[in-house]
């Protein structure tokens, strides 16, 4: 027998990213999210969900633009920090130690302690019910020498159905 179950369930273990929005000289953020993927090859297309109510879909509607950092399984901590707070509140950087710097190619900043980054500059959002999926063309993509060259193994952060962030949040 079948029975009815929440959906989102089956789609995890999903990587974490942490998206970074706002510019470096103002308004800064850090979004936690799992719901980012491939589109597009050719022109490289990232899309990503974010909460319409977030402050992270405020600055990316605002600037056009976001960076994905990807983070190590290290970050754990800070991950589910960026998940659980709203920058609306407080500056994430500032509460996790982590440390902002200046993108290649837009305003937005990476973070230093993750391993990869991908700067994107919006080329459409499409309103899917409770999110806005924004669609970035990544404009440069740039990793730590040491992992591209499997001089270093890293286990990318991951994590189980994320019920509990979503029952506290929305």
């Amino acid at each position: 027998m079948k029975i009815e179950v929440e959906y989102l369930q089956f789609m995890w273990p999903m990587r974490h990213f942490l998206i970074t929005c706002g510019e470096i000289e103002g308004k800064l953020n850090i979004i936690t999210v799992s719901f980012c993927m491939p589109v597009s090859k050719d022109p490289p297309l990232i899309a990503c969900a974010i909460g319409k109510e977030a402050y992270s879909c405020k600055l990316i509607e605002s600037t056009k633009e976001f960076i994905v950092n990807v983070p190590p399984k290290e970050l754990k901590q800070e991950i589910y920090y960026c998940g659980f707070h709203s920058g609306y509140q407080i500056d994430k950087f500032k509460e996790t130690g982590l440390t902002p710097q200046a993108a290649r190619k837009v305003k937005s900043p990476i973070i230093a302690e993750c391993i990869a980054h991908m700067e994107c500059k919006v080329k459409q959002e499409i309103e899917t019910g409770d999110k806005k999926l924004f669609i970035g063309e990544v404009v440069e993509a740039y990793a730590d020498e040491d992992i591209t060259k499997d001089e270093r193994k890293v286990e990318y952060a991951k994590g189980d159905f994320p019920q509990k962030i979503y029952s506290i949040r929305f």
